[in-house]
């Protein structure tokens, strides 16, 4: 964080607790702290479970494009808060489809309202649909250990959301009106987070993202776009756990998402105002 952010978010804390205490900010002292750029630390996290002693490594990747993080303010993050609010209330009372009948609850989604990367996956499966959570099964397990290996976790700097918002039968592949009839959510929640990039999990994820027939063999790997929002492709946690095999690409590509999110936010790997 730089000095010029402390003295913002100082500030707002003062007045805060101004009006939590009944009287006005300008009774609070009046010497400021001084405050310093924060130097950028080395993470020590190694991958989990996706490759055997490697290091991580840096990555040739393509000119970056897309825009610098900003961290949110207090006020930002209030409206964002408000905003997904709505919209999960949207999303649990929603019957635009017939997922709506077989659901136990529908899984608006979940992470910090000032998210580095939106994660985006396919749908909720069982755990997800008794919990109202996604990714919290197996698959969810993996891909926590996934985002860790580059500094990624829900609950510091990341959103997960799924392409449907209810659980299709038996876990099928949503079909195309069902996903239809849930993009106005998804975009609703990339329009309200900001994220600096997407990492689409799968198969289903990034061929509604990008409206193709492409297969995640052909997609993954790549620095692709969506609504000039920098965007990547890997292999669902579920099939990293049917096939051990496909953790290794898996990693490699995590490696070159990783060289590209550092570079539009080369501190996305600390605690941003939740």
């Amino acid at each position: 964080m730089t000095a010029a952010e402390k003295n913002q978010l100082y500030s707002h804390l003062r007045t805060i607790s101004a009006w939590a205490k009944g009287y006005p900010s300008a009774s609070f002292d009046t010497e400021i702290p001084q405050f310093t750029d924060d130097q950028i630390l080395v993470s020590q996290h190694e991958p989990v479970e996706l490759t055997q002693g490697e290091s991580p490594a840096v990555i040739s990747v393509p000119q970056i494009q897309g825009r610098q993080f900003q961290a949110a303010t207090l006020e930002e993050i209030s409206r964002r808060q408000e905003a997904i609010a709505r919209l999960d209330s949207q999303i649990k009372q929603c019957q635009r489809c017939k997922l709506c009948k077989g659901r136990t609850q529908a899984v608006p989604g979940t992470g910090v309202l000032n998210p580095a990367v939106l994660v985006i996956g396919e749908g909720p499966g069982a755990d997800e649909d008794a919990q109202g959570l996604p990714f919290v099964g197996p698959a969810g397990q993996l891909l926590d250990k996934m985002l860790a290996a580059i500094n990624l976790s829900r609950t510091t700097n990341c959103y997960i959301a799924n392409i449907v918002k209810c659980r299709p039968p038996k876990n099928r592949d949503p079909e195309p009106e069902e996903s239809d009839a849930c993009r106005s959510y998804l975009e609703a929640q990339i329009a309200i987070l900001k994220p600096a990039m997407i990492l689409a999990v799968g198969r289903i994820a990034i061929q509604n993202l990008l409206q193709t027939s492409q297969g995640i063999g052909q997609l993954r790997g790549k620095i692709l776009s969506y609504n000039n929002i920098p965007l990547m492709a890997t292999y669902h946690p579920s099939a990293l756990l049917r096939n051990q095999e496909l953790k290794r690409p898996a990693w490699e590509d995590l490696k070159i998402f990783r060289t590209h999110l550092t570079q539009l936010h080369p501190d996305y790997d600390r605690a941003f105002l939740q």
